[in-house]
């Protein structure tokens, strides 16, 4: 598939912005282009996550079939985290990209950190902190909560917006660190990719199997970090004193294999997630460089 030079992709663009203004070719990334990009991901993620979860319904019935009830009522929120993360990504790596408009690995893993720390502080956190205690409310023997939002409104009436923000720093980690993986490694295994070619174009299962890997190496990186914000934001917070504390009893406690509970079948999920997004928004952001002219 060719691609005008004129359309780039988010993750290379072969000029800087004053050199493209003068030879005519390739510019940055607006941001809009990145937060429009994001709300279509979403539309299209949800679908496939409903689908990959409904298989996983057979496996796992109660757990599963409860999620996706939840998802009815706190999904739409998950639209935000996408216009943030690369909304954030794009401000950012279109501000580190050196004369040529390149950007490597190292400074994809700063964008990517940068746009995890945004997406956890404005919609993460207050998102699974929430998320977690009603879960952990509807499996417990006796339910406080009618439903999810009556489930929000407790919260926030007994426990403010404080109790909204629990696990902050473990979310700010977790999330961070994902974040910078996958970035990391989308950028660095692009780069790879178009060698000494700058217009190279990549096919979308190119970019998707790229996506995977990157999936792939965020669970692995950060699933200690997952299971520690879980804990942090759970019913049962109460139990720890801060983000290492809670570390610190899980070793002792448990032992270094908590610390990866849930890896096999979030593997799946998340591979399949990455190589979507980054499909859906490399192809959304050159049909926008088409109509959205941002010179």
């Amino acid at each position: 598939m060719s691609v005008d030079q004129k359309f780039v992709s988010p993750f290379h663009r072969p000029h800087c912005l004053s050199a493209a203004a003068a030879a005519g070719q390739a510019k940055l990334t607006h941001p809009g282009k990145a937060i429009l990009a994001g709300k279509c991901i979403f539309a299209n993620v949800i679908l496939v996550l409903f689908i990959y979860e409904l298989l996983l319904f057979l496996i796992r019935f109660y757990f599963y079939i409860f999620r996706f009830l939840f998802h009815l009522s706190y999904s739409f929120s998950n639209v935000f985290v996408f216009v943030c993360r690369f909304g954030m990504f794009e401000f950012l790596s279109n501000k580190m990209r050196d004369e040529s408009g390149k950007l490597d690995s190292t400074q994809g893993l700063i964008c990517g950190l940068g746009a995890g720390v945004a997406e956890a502080i404005v919609v993460v956190c207050p998102m699974e902190t929430v998320k977690v205690k009603f879960i952990h409310d509807q499996t417990s023997a006796n339910p406080k909560y009618r439903g999810f939002f009556h489930g929000v409104r407790e919260i926030v009436r007994t426990q403010g917006l404080k109790g909204t923000y629990q696990g902050l720093t473990a979310t700010v980690l977790k999330q961070g660190s994902n974040q910078a993986i996958r970035f990391y490694v989308m950028t660095a295994l692009r780069n790879w990719y178009k060698g000494d070619n700058p217009q190279k174009t990549i096919n979308p299962l190119v970019t998707g199997v790229f996506g995977a890997v990157a999936g792939a190496a965020s669970v692995f990186g950060n699933t200690p970090l997952d299971v520690i914000k879980t804990r942090m934001q759970g019913l049962e917070a109460h139990k720890y004193k801060s983000t290492v504390d809670c570390a610190i009893k899980i070793m002792k406690h448990e032992g270094p294999a908590a610390f990866y509970k849930g890896t096999v079948p979030r593997l799946g999920r998340v591979c399949m997630d990455v190589a979507i997004v980054f499909i859906i928004y490399e192809e959304v952001v050159k049909a926008l460089n088409k109509v959205w002219k941002t010179d």
